[in-house]
């Protein structure tokens, strides 16, 4: 079992950045594909970015594509997620999650979730 922190959310205007991080506990991390999802108000949790076990693949969702990059730190057992060039639309609540091998691109794929981070994107 895994266990999930997020750090790094607040409030930021549009154009600006954040680095999101996401350390996990735990001797097996280098074993869990890990991604972020996103929940805005009102609306489903949706895929965000997500990494293979050794960091040399990953995927975004076409909303984030150019804009954030996901990376992984298997020595520290954390997966980040740097947000450049933010929009109001990116403001949403983000969350971590840990799949066993296969890559979490949706909600169904991931065994374990954080319990998120607010962003708040000012226009």
């Amino acid at each position: 079992q895994v266990q999930l922190v997020e750090s790094g959310g607040g409030k930021v205007q549009a154009g600006g950045s954040l680095r999101l991080s996401c350390a996990a506990s735990g001797r097996t991390f280098s074993s869990y594909a890990m991604g972020w999802f996103r929940q805005a108000p009102g609306k489903e949790r949706v895929f965000v970015a997500a990494i293979r076990l050794s960091g040399g693949t990953t995927y975004y969702a076409d909303s984030v594509k150019g804009r954030f990059t996901i990376s992984r730190d298997n020595a520290k057992n954390t997966v980040y997620l740097q947000m450049n060039s933010l929009k109001p639309e990116d403001t949403a609540v983000y969350y971590c999650a840990a799949s066993l091998g296969v890559v979490p691109q949706t909600e169904r794929r991931a065994d374990y979730w954080g319990q998120g981070t607010q962003v708040t994107v000012s226009s």
